[in-house]
């Protein structure tokens, strides 16, 4: 009995060793890991070290990785100038405006299409699908949108894309693997209707992806800004990345859009490096929050499809 507890001591005893032993290919994979996230962050770390910096020492070349000089001159620019806060303003009313529109008419697809009591949901799921591959061209959809009259609207940043084929195969995996059939059936043979059921168990049940697909839409808006371009003409109606991209392109021109309360000795380049931050700042906010129901919904709603 004794010589038996040792044997199982020494075999938990390399089992333990085995979990903690570190392999060469384990340290290659944690370096290659490290490069690739100091990749994402050392340029954004940079930028946020030139908005805080002074002129001088932007011009110069000396700032890196910490601000030289250290001042809030460029914010305060971006904070006195209308055009920017008020386009900050309103692209947050855009995001959450497209993002809750967007959740409605992704659920409302993808639920019926992930239960097997639909007829015909094969025909009308690959009707859907078709829109992902193929599209008119842009010619084609500015003419739609002025036939529609939405153009200088806020309303064509929000309707042609708020219907996501992606998205939608995301959910409808998700709830075809999370949501068994079981637990509807004994909903129905207590009497309720297929809207309580979606409410009361479907989406309480359907947080992470909510969640996740939440996040996909706010991103894909908040960072788009090609359509702006093409059907918005108004200043008071352009979101703020479109404002950022101009500004941006002309680098030697980049403080002309201030308005006279706003003109500071920020250089151009210091004043786009504020502005981008400025810009993130949101995203930023919002994503901590939705981090774990973010990974746990990728996760889940691409095992099955």
């Amino acid at each position: 009995m004794a010589k038996n507890n040792v044997n199982d001591e020494d075999s938990r005893f390399e089992g333990i060793h085995g979990v903690h032993k570190v392999k060469i290919g384990d340290i290659v994979i944690m370096a290659i890991l490290v490069v690739l996230c100091l990749t994402c962050i050392m340029p954004f770390i940079h930028l946020l070290a030139k908005s805080l910096s002074s002129n001088t020492a932007v011009l110069s070349k000396k700032v890196y990785f910490w601000p030289q000089g250290f001042n809030f001159k460029a914010y305060r620019s971006i904070f006195l100038d209308g055009q920017m806060t008020h386009a900050m303003l309103y692209s947050v009313e855009l995001t959450v405006i497209f993002t809750i529109l967007g959740m409605i008419v992704c659920t409302c697809a993808a639920y019926p299409l992930s239960k097997r009591r639909l007829k015909g949901r094969g025909i009308i799921s690959i009707f859907l699908m078709v829109t992902m591959y193929f599209n008119a061209g842009l010619i084609p959809t500015y003419l739609l949108m002025k036939d529609l009259h939405l153009l200088n609207s806020m309303w064509v940043l929000i309707l042609p894309l708020i219907f996501s084929p992606y998205n939608m195969l995301i959910m409808k995996s998700f709830l075809q693997s999370s949501i068994p059939d079981s637990l509807e059936e004994s909903a129905f043979l207590d009497g309720a209707t297929n809207f309580q059921i979606l409410f009361r168990i479907v989406l309480p049940l359907s947080k992470p992806i909510l969640a996740t697909l939440s996040l996909f839409y706010a991103v894909g808006r908040w960072n788009s800004y090609a359509d702006a371009k093409y059907y918005i003409t108004k200043k008071a109606l352009q979101p703020i990345q479109y404002i950022l991209s101009n500004l941006v392109k002309s680098s030697a021109d980049a403080s002309a859009s201030l308005n006279e309360a706003a003109q500071v000795t920020s250089t151009p380049e210091v004043y786009q490096a504020a502005a981008v931050m400025f810009a993130t700042i949101p995203i930023m906010c919002i994503y901590p929050f939705v981090q774990k129901y973010f990974v746990k919904g990728v996760m889940v709603g691409a095992v099955k499809g």
